[in-house]
């Protein structure tokens, strides 16, 4: 089969023939026909954290299951099943440890870390999902702590006396703040109680925002300089309840921790030394943790080491049986990022994909000079490349 794979040493990637992979106990193979493209698919090609003497990249996907490992043969998962239709996420090269990559025609995964693509949806639309989906439960739910549809070890709303919770999303119509919107509009329905959603995004964004099912009750222009205190004004001078920083890059941090109120919470989904902020400098400490940590093993990331967390991973297993449910009864329970399917295939992404995403700060992005439309800047959208079959 075909696969992405980088070679750390001269920061070369290529396309290069290697065997299939067969499943193990509790594994699947996939055919993959679609991935979706994150940051840090081309961040850690440029900046290499792999150890390895090659690795595949990539992370989101979404394909077609055609074998399962010995101990599957008669289950009756729908993820478990010669034919299922599922989406999931790898690590790819974000490790120092060797962990699979997702950018390949087949790949094998754990069952109970895919869900199942109801048939109302493509899997074009279903790769673009789960590893930017997951992010954002982890930071609504498992470190802001609001109430949770699918884990009833979440669940707490504070008001600061005022009866309505005030939650912030900075950079809304990024992929995280998409999901975090519909999260915590999950976390309202599950608790029966106001939240007032509050957002920055550009006006461009703010009538799709205004809608469901992101439904937001406040939108200011984060190039507003007087956007923070816009924010407090939305929430009658109390502050933010709870806060999530879908870029967590140096500047944006410190803003966002402004509009806080005493006893607030702050998600951010990048560290201190990747998102260049330091939390010494900050009243109220930002909560961060790695996705990574869902896949339940050990992890070197960015000069730390992330220990096996089985509690993260109960949790990843359950948000996909959550997600999967909508197999059965035709309810998605995450609307999928716009996307932007891209022309070509496993070749095109690092010279387009990748040249749209950068390799720096998200906050830092620069237009590329490209003319092609497919090429224009990358705003509210997922890329996507259709590897093989039906997407």
């Amino acid at each position: 089969m075909k696969a992405l794979i980088l070679t750390p040493s001269t920061k070369d990637v290529s396309v290069q023939e290697i065997p299939v992979p067969k499943p193990r106990d509790g594994e699947v193979l996939i055919r993959v026909h679609a991935v979706a493209l994150n940051p840090i698919d081309s961040i850690y090609v440029v900046h290499p954290i792999a150890e390895q003497e090659q690795r595949v990249i990539g992370t989101d996907f979404a394909g077609v299951i055609t074998a399962v490992g010995p101990d599957l043969s008669s289950s009756t998962d729908l993820r478990a099943r010669i034919g299922g239709r599922v989406a999931g996420f790898h690590q790819g090269a974000c490790s120092t440890n060797d962990r699979p990559g997702a950018f390949a025609e087949y790949i094998t995964a754990p069952y109970d870390l895919l869900w199942s693509v109801p048939d109302g949806m493509s899997l074009s639309d279903a790769s673009t999902i789960s590893m930017c989906g997951l992010t954002a439960a982890q930071g609504v739910y498992s470190r802001l702590g609001l109430p949770c549809p699918f884990d009833d070890q979440t669940g707490a709303l504070t008001t600061n006396g005022s009866g309505i919770t005030n939650v912030l999303i900075y950079s809304a119509s990024t992929s995280l703040g998409l999901y975090a919107a519909q999260l915590v509009q999950h976390a309202a329905r599950t608790s029966g109680r106001k939240i007032r959603l509050i957002g920055t995004a550009s006006p461009s964004k703010h009538d799709l925002l205004r809608k469901a099912p992101y439904s937001y009750d406040v939108l200011v222009d984060y190039r507003d300089p007087n956007w923070v205190d816009k924010v407090k004004k939305a929430t009658e001078g109390k502050g933010i309840d709870f806060a999530v920083d879908s870029i967590s890059e140096g500047q944006t941090v410190y803003s966002v921790h402004d509009t806080l109120a005493a006893t607030a919470k702050m998600a951010v989904f990048r560290g201190p030394k990747g998102g260049q902020y330091d939390p010494s400098e900050l009243r109220i400490k930002p909560i961060y943790g790695a996705v990574w940590e869902g896949l339940g093993h050990e992890i070197g990331y960015n000069g730390a080491i992330f220990p096996a967390n089985p509690e993260a991973r109960v949790f990843a297993t359950k948000f996909f049986n959550f997600l999967s449910t909508a197999a059965a009864d035709g309810n998605v329970k995450l609307e999928p990022n716009p996307v932007r399917l891209m022309p070509g295939g496993l070749e095109r992404i690092v010279p387009d994909g990748f040249t749209l995403l950068g390799s720096g700060l998200v906050s830092k992005r620069q237009d590329t000079s490209r003319t092609e439309d497919y090429m224009r800047p990358i705003s509210g959208e997922k890329i996507v490349y259709r590897i093989q079959g039906e997407a």
